[in-house]
């Protein structure tokens, strides 16, 4: 079956990443920053009632990504896994997705916390965080059980990028 699926971007995010290499893995690394979701104004009457919630649910296009890989040996380990099973971004189709903290909201900006996104990247869609629905009770983080305390001080590196290049 071919479809083809179109997204327009809501908007851009704003960074102080300007490379790949360096940039945190995951929102919740040492090296995650300041940075604003710039909504653009056809979409920003959907902001309203977003000031209550403390985290946002951010998805973006990875506009930066080159190829797609079915297996990746990721940031948080040694071996090849399936793309499925990580949070590389060579996948077959190139979606980020972070939590973010919402710091302010002025007109058509968000001010966010804890970003680990390159600058200039399309924005999506944005979901509120919702404690009680996304963090289910005993969720289980299979091969990353072991790796995940190195998110913290984990960057990222320039394995994703185009192969020869």
């Amino acid at each position: 079956m071919s479809v083809d699926i179109v997204y327009r971007p809501i908007g851009i995010l704003h960074t102080p990443f300007q490379d790949l290499a360096g940039m945190p893995i995951q929102p919740t690394g040492e090296a995650s920053a300041p940075g604003t979701a710039e909504i653009f104004p056809s979409f920003a009457d959907g902001l309203k009632d977003l000031e209550g919630f403390s985290h946002l649910i951010l998805l973006y296009h990875l506009h930066q990504v080159p190829r797609t890989d079915l297996r990746v040996v990721p940031f948080l380990g040694s071996e090849a896994r399936g793309v499925f099973a990580t949070r590389a971004p060579t996948r077959p189709n190139p979606i980020g997705l972070s939590v973010v903290r919402l710091q302010a909201i002025e007109d058509n900006v968000l001010h966010l916390a804890n970003v680990d996104i390159l600058d200039g990247t399309p924005l999506l869609d944005i979901k509120p965080y919702v404690p009680a629905f996304d963090r289910p009770k005993r969720a289980r983080a299979g091969w990353l059980e072991a790796a995940q305390r190195e998110v913290r001080t984990r960057q990222s590196d320039d394995r994703f990028r185009s192969r020869g290049g």
